[in-house]
């Protein structure tokens, strides 16, 4: 069976900015449903390709329709739109939710003109956007291609990012935990695994109006960011101060209740800054402190505290409720990595996975993932990351000739590749690395990545001021060999960490081995490395921890602040050519800017 699986609306961004106001210039322009356009292709149970449409249109988080990537992943496979089985969307908004939300309106305590416009805003975002009608009307009108009806299925949101999970974990039976900011009408699901069989415990779900995800977005905004893009920096930001002895959002705004459940206050307001008055309330802000570096940290504070709370509320919860001891996190707030490591060590689980895919990215894959193991009973669980685009030495080579004018290279044997740029990086250059497929998901995990020596401290501000043009609070993450990340790190109950979804302690003895890639409280983001899953970038690491006795490197994403991160080796170039980048790597090339 050939089971495409997508996500993307194209009117998406029109229709949010006319109903909505979140244009693409508006601080709420990744506030719409479809953001994170991708396309994957699972054949026979096996993902053969995957791809963000960012990565081929160059708008970040981009809500298109996922048209570049549909074909890509096609031609990557030799495979035609007649050959698909399935296409597999990863939202159902079907008529029975229809039904419900005009039930909900009805109902509510509003004017009968209030009801009304709320019925016509949704009335003209579902039949122009939401709707199966639209969606087929969507695929027809971008490909070409006449999608039957009877092929396409529309696969409930929490169950996509629920199938990518499962898909990656490796593990059979298994606890779940979904939590997102928003899904069709729910925010969080959790429940079991066992013999294949999903089961959701229906007395844990939280609806989409108590998102505590959707809260913390909203305090992103609160505190000068993009909200649904920027909730990392927050994350970041936490690190610089201790977690409130008495924090303000529980209690005033979040309440605990049973069963894992919890409920947000009303704000008595409506709209993406519905919370900043009480925000300013509790914490104190106004005009003249409110985007002060200590203000931002004690929100920032209570928000990560905040989430803390709520998901380990809910992990106690579902460890009475099951007896496995196994857990797959999937979900918008499963990136947050920080809690991840909290949630494991704090709960009797003694497996916690989250996949490189847990964002809305991954719905592509778990949309087709979920279809794949409904009809096709047997997915074979996928590992690495890298299922995205790949260009031969003849395709790098003739970007390079391009811009002759503008660069000087060598190219070398793949061994001595390796040799030159762990020789380049022991002597402080910042290399950008650019080998093999592209990676999927937010991440950078090797094969798009910018490298650079930890051991030097001005490293992480050199990166930030020069290359990626972004905010000095901004942490880097280090790669590890997995054989040596727990001498050089506190792993706790993980032993791999292969997709940069967790945080741990670096132990005192290489806190300034590695100051570049260690946060302000003596923490890093980690991603572990084999021969097995990426052999070049394994290669490397021993090559450099030959050369400077330094276990690590500094990894951070291939691209500048507001791009994409690059794909093609003409994206690799223009990053290279635009930013303070030493030296590119390119395949078997060894580039340098011409003086």
């Amino acid at each position: 069976m050939i089971v495409l699986g997508y996500n993307g609306f194209s009117r998406a961004a029109e229709l949010y900015g006319s109903l909505y106001g979140h244009t693409p210039d508006s601080v709420d322009r990744h506030q719409l449903i479809g953001h994170d356009a991708a396309a994957a292709l699972i054949v026979d149970g096996r993902l053969v390709a995957a791809v963000e449409e960012e990565r081929l249109n160059r708008q970040k988080k981009t809500s298109a329709f996922p048209v570049n990537a549909i074909r890509w992943v096609l031609d990557e496979a030799g495979l035609t739109f007649d050959d698909v089985d399935r296409f597999a969307f990863g939202w159902n908004h079907s008529d029975a939710y229809a039904q419900a939300l005009i039930g909900d309106v009805a109902g509510a305590p509003m004017a009968a003109e209030d009801k009304l416009r709320v019925l016509r805003t949704f009335g003209e975002l579902y039949l122009g956007a939401l709707g199966r009608g639209a969606l087929i009307e969507d695929f027809t009108r971008h490909t070409g291609y006449a999608l039957p009806d009877e092929k396409l299925v529309t696969v409930p949101h929490h169950r996509a990012h629920l199938a990518c999970g499962r898909m990656f974990s490796g593990l059979g039976d298994t606890a779940f935990l979904i939590n997102d900011g928003t899904a069709e009408r729910d925010s969080t699901i959790m429940g079991e695994i066992r013999d294949g069989e999903v089961t959701v415990f229906d007395r844990f779900t939280v609806d989409a109006n108590n998102s505590v995800a959707q809260l913390f977005g909203a305090i992103t905004r609160y505190l000068g960011f993009v909200p649904n893009n920027d909730e990392y920096k927050v994350m970041g930001l936490a690190g610089f101060g201790p977690a409130p002895a008495d924090n303000p959002l529980l209690g005033e705004i979040v309440t605990l209740e049973p069963d894992g459940r919890y409920s947000l206050r009303n704000p008595g307001r409506r709209g993406p800054d519905a919370y900043d008055q009480l925000l300013d309330k509790l914490f104190g802000g106004t005009d003249d402190n409110r985007h002060t570096f200590e203000h931002r940290v004690r929100v920032a504070c209570a928000a990560q505290h905040m989430v803390e709370t709520v998901t380990a509320h809910q992990l106690a919860a579902l460890a009475e409720a099951t007896a496995l001891r196994h857990l797959v996190f999937e979900g918008g707030l499963a990136l947050n990595c920080v809690n991840n490591t909290k949630l494991l060590e704090g709960s009797p689980f003694q497996r916690l996975e989250v996949s490189f895919g847990a964002s809305d990215p991954g719905v592509s894959i778990g949309a087709a993932a979920h279809v794949a193991y409904r009809e096709h009973r047997t997915v074979e669980p996928g590992n690495a990351p890298y299922t995205g685009p790949e260009y031969g030495t003849d395709a790098i080579r003739e970007v390079l000739e391009r811009h002759s004018a503008e660069l000087t290279w060598e190219e070398l044997p793949t061994r001595e590749t390796v040799a030159r740029t762990a020789e380049l990086l022991a002597r402080r250059a910042v290399v950008g690395w650019f080998q093999g497929r592209t990676e999927f998901g937010p991440r950078a995990l090797g094969n798009r990545s910018i490298l650079a020596d930890p051991s030097c401290a001005e490293m992480k501000d050199i990166i930030n001021e020069r290359v990626k043009h972004r905010e000095q609070f901004r942490p880097f993450a280090p790669i590890v060999l997995e054989e040596d990340a727990a001498r050089v790190f506190a792993l706790g109950k993980k032993r791999t960490s292969p997709y940069m979804t967790f945080v741990f302690p670096v132990r005192q003895e290489y806190v300034d081995t590695i100051a570049a890639a260690t946060h302000v409280d003596a923490t890093s983001r980690v991603q572990t490395v084999t021969d097995e899953g990426n052999p070049l970038l394994a290669g490397l690491l021993r090559e450099f921890k030959a050369r400077t006795g330094v276990p690590c490197l500094v990894n951070t994403s291939f691209n500048v602040a507001g791009e994409p991160i690059v794909c093609s080796p003409q994206d690799a170039v223009a990053c290279f050519l635009g930013t303070d980048i030493d030296h590119l790597v390119i395949g078997d090339f060894v580039v340098s800017k011409r003086q």
